[in-house]
């Protein structure tokens, strides 16, 4: 008799109350200054909501399609062809706030970045899988996988961080780490990748100056408020104002012309001071659910593919939210990392819906015995 598959509810449910409270924060974070520049205040909501229902659809669609049909190499290559090809696009198109990270077509916008990130993590997983079959060459041969694996990784990395986009390109090159060690990368590539990734990172920081006076603000936050600690302490302020229960919805006054790009993000600062403590431990206790479910899902995967789809998807969601609410709090430097499923953009909230779409395929199909 076939076994019955079962979705994970409490992953689904963490995931749609991410998305109401994202869609909820939104307005109320950008609804009274799109007034005051004369547009309508449901402009972001509305756009917001559609994403909503785009990605849910997809959502919906990838969790009743067997996550195995991912590991076919025509479909993992014409996803990396077609995401190179993006990526190398955007350099051809218009600027927008002095990088190139979007393809637009008339009103509909892409950040090829945002797919690159589940592009990797099904390539990997896929590519690291057949690398640990018997008779492989196994996952610590230099020629035959850490070379043609870290080489693709670093081609999609290169190009995000040429948009430029540190951010996004360090959590790609964090979460293919990631996977790589659950594969069973041996300790002394991890130690050489580390030796060798601190002067990059050094360079990429100390040789344009907005990254280093970040740094330079993050070390002494009071030490240019009205300058590059602006954004920083309006953020503290919003969050140390919100109390246990918040001010309430709607009456947040960083917001106000404070707190500059306050729907996107810096939500979650919003979200502290309307809120309060109540409501920033609920969003974190939503994320902590996501990520144990996604590491329950992984460890329960009943092949090696769908254990590195679920490890990367979880890293991927819980790691960009940890650095996300680090640098909202002041625990790293300022870094544009949007909040999955709560900060406004549909490029993000589309793609984190698609990869939880696999992530819940892959808990269908746990071995639970």
């Amino acid at each position: 008799m076939p076994r019955s598959l079962q979705h994970d509810r409490q992953l689904l449910i963490a995931t749609l109350a991410l998305c109401f409270a994202g869609a909820v924060m939104v307005f109320s974070a950008s609804a009274v200054t799109l007034r005051e520049e004369g547009h309508s205040g449901y402009t972001y909501l509305v756009r917001q909501l559609l994403w909503a229902v785009i990605g849910m659809a997809g959502m919906f669609w990838l969790m009743r399609t067997d996550y195995r049909k991912l590991r076919q190499p025509r479909v993992i290559f014409t996803a990396i062809s077609v995401t190179l090809v993006l990526l190398v696009a955007v350099f051809f198109l218009d600027r927008s706030h002095s990088t190139h990270r979007w393809v637009r077509l008339g009103p509909l916008s892409l950040q090829p970045s945002e797919i690159a990130k589940l592009v990797v993590i099904v390539y990997l997983a896929w590519f690291l899988e057949t690398r640990s079959a018997p008779r492989a060459p196994g996952v610590n041969d230099l020629r035959q996988t850490l070379l043609p694996a870290l080489g693709t990784v670093l081609g999609i990395v290169a190009l995000v961080y040429k948009e430029p986009d540190m951010g996004t390109a360090c959590m790609i090159f964090f979460i293919a780490a990631v996977m790589l060690f659950i594969a069973g990368l041996s300790y002394r590539y991890i130690g050489g990748a580390v030796l060798a990734a601190v002067p990059l990172i050094y360079l990429a920081i100390s040789n344009v100056p907005y990254r280093l006076e970040r740094v330079r603000v993050y070390w002494s936050p009071g030490a240019d408020p009205q300058g590059r600690g602006f954004q920083l302490a309006q953020s503290l302020i919003a969050v140390g104002s919100g109390g246990f229960s918040g001010v309430g919805l709607m009456e947040s006054r960083q917001k106000l012309f404070f707190l500059p790009e306050a729907h996107t993000d810096f939500i979650y600062s919003i979200i502290c001071e309307e809120i309060g403590f109540l409501g920033a431990v609920i969003i974190l206790a939503l994320f902590a659910i996501y990520g144990w479910r996604g590491f329950v899902a992984a460890l329960e995967a009943p092949d090696r593919f769908g254990r590195l789809l679920a490890i990367g998807i979880t890293t991927m969601v819980v790691g960009q939210a940890l650095v996300n609410l680090s640098v909202v709090l002041g625990l790293m430097p300022t870094k544009g990392i949007p909040l999955p499923f709560i900060s406004y953009g549909g490029s993000s909230l589309i793609g984190m819906l698609l990869a939880t779409g696999v992530l819940l395929n892959v808990s269908r199909h746990a071995d639970r015995t």
